[in-house]
């Protein structure tokens, strides 16, 4: 350890979203505790700008669980070396974010390092897979969760679990009466029209194709209809330009979901935290996601244990927007069911109003504050660190 730094954290991140969320983490623990903490993780570039060390930089190869048995190889590799530097220095504090699949095994790592363990986002157990609740129990000394029923649930099941707000939206206010869309003058056959086809490559090869016919069959109908793709970044956007396909003219943009979905009147979106964002700006939606269909009837529709699968409708309890989880092939019911709901702009506007108003709870807590006071506390420190004159 450098001899200006009192503490060590190490950090896990596998996703992009993850590695936003934990750049976000490190910079609040600072404001807390100047500048003595020394991290030292896995993750992405984010991170890196926000002082954490990298032994590797994983966000770039997130994948969707099917397409994960092509990382393996990578994967273990990644988790040899984490595994060999908690055991040769000391941490005083391990840091998961997200992805169970790997981070199970990072947390296991680091318990048998001696460090604490902090969870940062709940691992799904509530929708599949249960049963590996006795491991989260073992290797997790506290669970930050990010959606409100989580923290009962997991509580009830013996987990010291917290509900921290979500860090989508600690730099976003979300206001029922400023958020909604109001559809005036609104017309079908002129709406602005948003496209998400994911922030992963796979899910780009996989949904961008499928949203481009939809698009198609929407602008064939109406041929005023404006249509816009947001990507997160420039590979991604480089990406969907070079995979363009059809006779329909996309603007294309570089900006953050919510801002892309305040300037439209309904959005096709992957599923995944997208839809939470996009939510927040009342922007209604058809979500969509993909996967491979022998895996799904052999072994992912066995596992589910909850009626909905994207984020909306499970935070929601019921339908209020159209998802296609998985999507397999023809995207004609897909179709129908956005011209249906761009066809009535009462529909849009009530749409509007209740997506605003479910994820205005989620915004009234800073996530990342608050888990940086958890990390914090379980370190033991109550105040800013005076530097250390020894190592």
């Amino acid at each position: 350890m450098s001899q200006n730094k009192t503490k060590r954290i190490f950090i896990s991140a596998c996703e992009p979203s993850a590695d936003v969320h934990c750049a976000a983490l490190i910079k609040a623990v600072a404001a807390k505790t100047g500048p003595n903490i020394e991290w030292v993780g896995v993750g992405g570039q984010k991170m890196a700008e926000a002082g954490c060390e990298l032994l590797a930089e994983t966000s770039k190869r997130a994948v969707m669980i099917y397409n994960a048995f092509s990382k393996i190889g990578y994967y273990y590799k990644i988790l040899k070396e984490v595994r060999n530097y908690l055991k040769r220095n000391r941490v005083d504090l391990v840091v998961v974010c997200d992805s169970p699949a790997f981070n199970f095994h990072v947390a296991k790592a680091g318990k048998k390092s001696g460090a604490k363990v902090l969870f940062y986002v709940a691992p799904q157990l509530w929708a599949w897979a249960a049963w590996r609740i006795w491991k989260l129990r073992r290797r997790c000394d506290k669970l930050a969760c990010i959606l409100p029923f989580e923290e009962q649930w997991f509580a009830g099941r013996g987990v010291d679990a917290t509900f921290v707000g979500n860090p989508l939206f600690d730099d976003i206010t979300v206001e029922a009466d400023k958020d909604c869309k109001t559809y005036t003058g609104y017309d079908p056959a002129k709406a602005n029209i948003l496209l998400l086809p994911g922030s992963r490559q796979v899910e780009i090869k996989l949904l961008w194709p499928a949203m481009q016919k939809i698009a198609e069959r929407i602008s064939q109908r109406w041929s005023g209809a404006k249509f816009t793709v947001a990507a997160v970044d420039k590979q991604k956007l480089k990406m969907l330009k070079e995979n363009k396909v059809g006779p329909v003219e996309y603007e294309y943009t570089i900006s953050a979901v919510t801002e892309a979905a305040g300037g439209a009147d309904f959005a096709l979106v992957t599923s995944g935290s997208a839809t939470l964002q996009v939510a927040s700006a009342g922007c209604p939606m058809v979500i969509m996601y993909q996967s491979s269909r022998i895996l799904w009837h052999l072994v992912g529709r066995w596992l589910t244990r909850t009626r909905y699968l994207s984020l909306v409708n499970i935070l929601a309890r019921r339908e209020l927007v159209s998802e296609f989880m998985p999507y397999f092939s023809s995207t004609e019911p897909i179709f129908g069911k956005c011209i249906r709901l761009l066809s009535s702009p009462n529909r849009l506007m009530k749409v509007s109003r209740e997506l605003v108003e479910l994820v205005e709870p989620l915004a009234r807590d800073n996530a990342s504050e608050n888990v940086a006071e958890m990390a914090v506390e379980m370190m033991g420190i109550s105040q800013k660190l005076e530097p250390s004159r020894g190592s």
